[in-house]
């Protein structure tokens, strides 16, 4: 019976275990991310990172390949065969009849092999560029969810706080009414007053699912939170504007003019003959004896005017276009710079003046006013008006302080220096 118990005792122990790990693993995957483990972990999770890794790697493997020698060619065959005359279908009769078996090899010129290699190298240069410019992508996606997602909930948390500092008010309204201090109208004021706020909780606690989903979506994590302080809100214009230059999406214009380049030097190339050597075994009838033959092939671009030439010219125009693409993105770096500073200043002048000025304000007119109506010189209306005014401006402090964040982040990842 004993023994019997203890495999069943076993498997129950490994369910329980394996049971143990999942939940463990769970809990690891749904833990708080601060801003820097977001990040982290976008880059190592998003698919859109492994597809520009795959295609560096499959760059840099044809890359290999590029400008070496075409594979040799094997020929077999059976020349001079009789299908007529007194020898006809007889193999041997004839001392031209033979087996040959051959091989050959091409050579490209050396212009052309360089031109390959060139391109090749220009290839891996672009997807490298790209990978770039698709983790900046990715990174930036992440940050700004995890930043609406942790104003989201401030914002949330604020109104809140809020909504429990004004609980007493709104309990006392039916008790003014009562005994006459106030007009019976005013018990009606304390419900517009909630569900206003009611309305402005439900769309703080919509944006907040949003951010969610959007965070979900850039790090992998199906209940993805936040942990930690939002990132600095300060930034270098003077260094963004001087690293403009290494800028990956410059970079991919750099590679695209090094590939267009290596067209048009395998375009020109095109102008010099390529030549293939070959050689061949013939075996006929011993009567006759076996026979060697050798032999060159050259190609000859005789008319380059209406080949050679035209191709060239296209692709110079190519290369030509690239250049003009390079300089319209780096315009657009640079004014996109420009203006999001510019936006960064404002919306960072907007935040200091809520948090030095309205707020303060706000904070001092729901004092008074609250003193007031104990005072019995103020009516509810004046101290629910103030307070809305109040949780309005702690909303718009934490708003504004949003958006100084978010320009922060897309800032510095838009223009600074690329992931490592």
């Amino acid at each position: 019976m004993g023994s019997h118990m203890r495999p069943i005792r076993l498997a129950q122990l490994c369910v329980a275990s394996a049971a143990a790990s999942l939940l463990s693993t769970a809990q690891a995957k749904s833990s708080p991310l601060t801003y820097e483990e977001a990040l982290a972990r976008a880059r190592q999770t998003a698919p859109a990172v492994a597809a520009a890794d795959l295609k560096a790697r499959a760059a840099r493997s044809s890359a290999v390949a590029a400008g070496r020698l075409p594979d040799p060619q094997l020929r077999f065959g059976v020349e001079n065969y009789p299908i007529s005359g007194p020898m006809a279908g007889r193999f041997g009769a004839d001392e031209m009849t033979m087996a040959t078996v051959g091989v050959m090899q091409e050579f490209p010129n050396a212009g052309r092999r360089r031109a390959e290699a060139a391109g090749a190298r220009a290839d891996v240069a672009m997807a490298e560029a790209q990978r770039a410019v698709t983790t900046r992508e990715v990174q930036l996606g992440a940050a700004l969810a995890w930043v609406d997602l942790h104003y989201a909930q401030s914002r949330l948390a604020a109104l809140d706080a809020i909504l429990r500092q004004i609980e007493p008010i709104w309990r006392s309204a039916p008790a003014g009414v009562a005994s006459g201090a106030d007009r019976p109208a005013m018990a009606l004021a304390p419900i517009r007053a909630r569900a206003a706020l009611q309305d402005q909780r439900d769309e703080l606690a919509a944006a907040a699912e949003r951010a969610k989903a959007e965070l979900s979506r850039w790090t992998g994590d199906p209940d993805p939170a936040v942990a930690g302080p939002p990132p600095s809100l300060d930034i270098e214009p003077a260094s963004l504007r001087a690293g403009l230059e290494a800028h990956s999406t410059l970079r991919a214009y750099d590679s695209a003019r090094s590939r267009a380049q290596a067209d048009v030097d395998a375009a020109r190339a095109a102008k010099r003959p390529d030549f293939a050597l070959e050689a061949s075994y013939g075996r006929r009838d011993r009567m006759f004896g076996d026979m060697v033959s050798a032999g060159v092939t050259v190609r000859l671009p005789l008319f380059a005017g209406q080949r050679q030439d035209p191709l060239i010219a296209a692709r110079r125009a190519d290369a030509a276009r690239v250049d003009a693409e390079a300089e319209v993105a780096r315009r657009t770096l640079r004014a996109g710079l420009d203006g999001d500073l510019a936006d960064h200043l404002m919306h960072h002048e907007q935040w200091m003046r809520s948090k030095d000025v309205v707020l303060p304000a706000a904070q001092r007119q729901a004092d008074l006013e609250t003193a007031s109506y104990g005072a019995g010189r103020a009516g509810l209306g004046d101290v629910l008006q103030a307070f809305t005014e109040l949780a309005e401006a702690r909303l718009t402090l934490l708003e504004r302080e949003a958006a100084v964040a978010r320009d922060a982040v897309r800032i510095t990842l838009t223009y600074g220096a690329d992931a490592p």
